[in-house]
């Protein structure tokens, strides 16, 4: 019996070496590198859908500012519980007007229409907006499906504190997964 209660305790101490270990290799990774995400609505359709299963990278932004066109994941401005993905469009310093259906960036004092050919249909365009001009730290951003997306259109700029990180990885439905890229300007 005393062989058994022995085997017993080593298996136990084992399992738990086994959790222990799990948790310190998955907690830091989940909390601090990567977490998943999964799509609610359409607004960034036809490029991700409802129900997608992202994960996102929380890490890069530590290293670097985020870029126009790259999809990120953020605490929704006027509830901070919210999570909402979006696409970066203005960089701070940067006057964002939306105009015939274009979306018109000045940036050091150069003018430009922004070609999202790359990720968008010819065919979708985006209402107009009166210009608004970003301060430091601030981030224009728009849903992929402008007619139906509530984004900086509707409550203004996104504060960099507020990003949590860029999607990384599409892993669900299994037929769509993929590295997530960012277009090229």
């Amino acid at each position: 019996m005393n062989n058994t209660v022995t085997s017993t305790l080593v298996f136990f101490i084992e399992v738990a070496k086994i959790v222990i270990l799990a948790f310190a290799i998955v907690v830091p990774i989940r909390y601090y590198l990567f977490q998943p995400f999964v799509i609610q609505g359409s607004s960034m359709e036809p490029n991700f859908h409802q129900a997608d299963y992202l994960i996102v990278d929380e890490f890069s932004y530590r290293l670097r500012a985020p870029e126009r066109g790259e999809v990120i994941v953020f605490k929704y401005p006027l509830d901070p519980s919210k999570r909402f993905i979006k696409r970066i469009i203005g960089l701070p310093g940067e006057t964002v007007e939306t105009e015939g259906g274009k979306v018109i960036v000045y940036s050091n004092e150069r003018k430009f229409v922004l070609d999202e050919s790359a990720y968008l249909s010819a065919d979708l365009k985006v209402p107009d907006m009166s210009p608004i001009t970003l301060k430091d730290g601030q981030y224009f951003v728009l849903g992929d499906n402008r007619s139906y997306s509530y984004d900086s259109q509707d409550w203004g700029e996104l504060a960099a504190s507020d990003i949590i990180g860029k999607v990384a990885f599409r892993l669900w439905p299994i037929n769509t997964v993929q590295k997530i890229s960012s277009p090229t300007y």
